[in-house]
C-alpha cells in the first residue's frame, strides 16, 4: 500500500492551494442507493492520508444530511481540508426527479447561513453557486456571495454548470476561483467555450462526474437492471435502455489503454482528465465520488498516470459517439444554454 501524496495546486489564480484530485462526497449520503457510514468515514480519513484536501458537498445533497455527516471530519481536520459546499438546488421531499433552482439575494443568504450551522464551521472556503436561476441576473447573485465573502462567512467563490458568457459576467463582479462541470471521457461539451473563458480569465475547472457517474469504470451497463430503485443515475438517459448498450461498447479504447498500463478502466478515465490541466493549460481538479478506502486509493493513483499521444488520440472519438444526454433535461446543464 503507498501513502505517497499527490501533488497540489491553485483553485485558479485567486483560490487555495489544494491536491490535484479532490473527493466528492454526495453518495455518501444520497443519489447513489444504499450507504454505509462507517466506510464512508474510513474514505475520508484515507482521502486525506493521501493528499485530497478539496472535499464537495451541497446543502441539496440528502436535504442537508450531507453537510452534517461531513461535519464531525472537517471539525478534526479543519486546519488541513478545504470545503466546498452550494447554494441553488433543492429536491422536494416525496418528489425525487423534481429541481427547485433559486439564486435571489435573500434566499443565498439563508442557505450559506444554513450551511454553515450543519457544517459547524465560521466560514466556507468555497462557496459555488450549483445552477442557474436565469430569470435572476448572474451578476445580481455574485454580488450577493460576493457579500459573503467581505463578511468572512465565505473564502472563495464558485459556479457550477455556467455558460462562458455567465462565467465572464459573475468575474467582472467578484474574481471566481473555480467552475465546476461536468468533463470525462463522456462528457465534453465544455471544451468549446467554458474551458477557454475560464483559462482566460485565470479560472480553475473541478470537473464532477470524471468517472461518468462510475459508467466508464464498467462497474455497472444498465442502470435499470444493475442499480438499485433509489438510485439517480436510473433517470438519466445515456444510462439505460439502447443507450447503456451502445454507450458500453465505447469502452473498448478505454480497455485497450488499462491493459497497457496495467491499470483499471476508472484510473485511465480520470487519468485522462487529470491529463487536461496540460492540455488545456489551466487548473483541474477533478472530484470523482466515492465511499470505499480502497477506492480512494485506486483513484489517487491515477495522478501519477501518463497517457501518451495515441493513447490520447485512441481515447479521443469516444464522447462524440455516446448516446443520450447526461441529464432528461439538459437546460439543467450550462450546454443547454450555450
Amino acid at each position: 500500500m503507498t501513502d505517497s501524496r499527490i501533488p497540489t495546486t491553485r483553485l485558479g489564480d485567486t483560490g487555495p492551494e489544494v491536491g490535484v484530485q479532490g473527493l466528492g462526497c454526495m453518495g455518501m449520503s444520497f443519489a447513489y442507493g444504499p450507504t454505509d457510514a462507517k466506510e464512508s468515514r474510513a474514505t475520508l480519513e484515507r482521502a486525506l492520508e493521501l493528499g485530497v484536501t478539496l472535499y464537495d458537498t451541497a446543502d441539496a445533497y440528502g436535504q442537508g444530511e450531507n453537510e452534517k455527516f461531513l461535519a464531525p471530519f472537517f471539525k478534526a481536520h479543519r486546519d488541513s481540508v478545504v470545503i466546498a459546499t452550494k447554494f441553488a438546488l433543492s429536491i422536494p421531499p416525496g418528489e425525487p426527479t423534481r429541481r427547485v433552482i433559486r439564486n435571489d439575494a435573500p434566499y443565498v443568504r439563508e442557505a450559506a447561513e444554513a450551511s454553515l450551522r450543519r457544517l459547524d464551521i465560521d466560514t466556507i472556503d468555497l462557496y459555488y453557486m450549483h445552477r442557474r436561476d436565469v430569470n435572476v441576473p448572474i451578476e445580481e447573485t455574485v454580488g450577493v456571495m460576493a457579500e459573503l465573502v467581505r463578511e468572512g462567512k465565505v473564502r472563495h467563490l464558485g459556479l457550477s454548470e455556467v455558460t462562458a458568457d455567465e462565467l465572464r459576467a459573475a468575474q467582472a463582479v467578484h474574481p471566481i476561483a473555480a467552475v465546476q462541470s461536468e468533463w470525462s471521457l463522456f462528457s465534453r461539451d465544455i471544451e468549446a467555450k467554458v474551458v477557454p473563458t475560464a483559462r482566460e480569465l485565470g479560472v480553475a475547472l473541478v470537473p464532477y462526474s470524471p468517472l461518468g457517474r462510475g459508467f466508464l469504470t464498467g462497474s455497472f451497463s444498465n442502470a435499470d437492471q444493475d442499480l438499485t430503485a433509489d438510485d439517480f443515475r436510473r433517470q438519466q438517459p445515456r444510462f439505460t435502455g439502447e443507450n447503456a448498450a451502445a454507450n458500453a461498447n465505447l469502452l473498448d479504447p478505454v480497455r485497450t489503454v488499462a491493459e497497457a498500463h496495467g491499470a483499471s478502466l476508472g484510473q485511465i478515465a480520470l487519468a485522462w482528465v487529470q491529463q487536461q490541466d496540460a492540455v488545456h493549460d489551466l487548473p483541474v481538479v477533478p472530484i470523482p465520488g466515492t465511499r470505499k478506502p480502497g477506492r480512494v486509493e485506486e483513484n489517487t493513483a491515477a495522478v501519477s498516470i501518463v497517457l501518451t499521444r495515441d493513447e490520447l488520440a485512441l481515447l479521443e472519438p469516444i464522447a462524440a459517439k455516446v448516446a443520450g444526454d447526461r441529464y432528461a433535461d439538459m437546460s439543467f446543464a450550462s450546454a443547454g444554454r450555450e
